[in-house]
């Protein structure tokens, strides 16, 4: 997959998994990488799907309906450049932390309902429930940050409750910030994050 790899100066810090949204690139994250957690190494990564010229990691059938037959490959096809990708590089696998925005929060959900703890800990910004009626393994102790908008036209509060609600279920510890900013990236939203990923690491978690 098209990606890009910063190398951080702290080794100690998880590394950052970038999943842009629709028509974004593997350089639309690094900026608010940066302000999440200066010094960590930062793996930013292409969508391979195709919309209308658009990038995404995976198609739909129309806004808001996800194809999901390609959606759970297109998931198997992310893990295994994961895995490809620790090993030419040399971060550690086991110590990764997923930042998404609109479609790469659903590919990274995907990946949390399919791998578990796949992610140290999640970052999802305007995310939907990526599939129902599947078997989520246990997200026991991780912690997920879901951005969500009270007043987003793609995304209705319902969803994302319904979204908690499943994380939670699975063990997943849940934290929501809201805004009413859209659909839109605020400011505000990616500071919440920011002090939610800091208050991780003083705990330790």
């Amino acid at each position: 997959m098209t990606h890009v790899f910063h190398q951080g100066t702290d080794v100690t810090q998880p590394t950052l998994v970038l999943f842009h949204g629709t028509g974004g690139n593997e350089h639309d994250l690094l900026p608010l990488a940066g302000l999440l957690a200066p010094g960590a190494s930062v793996l930013g990564v292409r969508g391979n799907v195709l919309e209308n010229g658009m990038p995404r990691f995976f198609r739909r059938l129309a806004e808001g309906i996800f194809d999901e037959e390609d959606l759970i490959f297109r998931t198997h096809e992310v893990k295994q450049f994961l895995d490809e990708a620790a090993a030419k590089y040399g971060f550690d696998a086991g110590n990764l932390v997923a930042v998404g925005y609109s479609n790469g929060a659903n590919i990274a959900g995907s990946l949390l309902f399919h791998y578990g703890s796949i992610f140290r800990a999640a970052v999802l910004l305007h995310p939907m429930v990526p599939l129902r009626g599947l078997a989520i393994p246990s997200l026991q102790g991780v912690p997920v940050f879901i951005g969500a908008g009270t007043n987003d036209p793609i995304i209705r509060s319902e969803e994302t409750r319904e979204l908690e609600s499943l994380l939670s279920g699975a063990g997943a510890e849940v934290t929501s910030h809201w805004g009413n900013q859209g659909h839109r990236l605020s400011t505000a939203e990616a500071e919440a994050a920011r002090d939610w990923l800091a208050g991780l690491t003083a705990s330790g978690e």
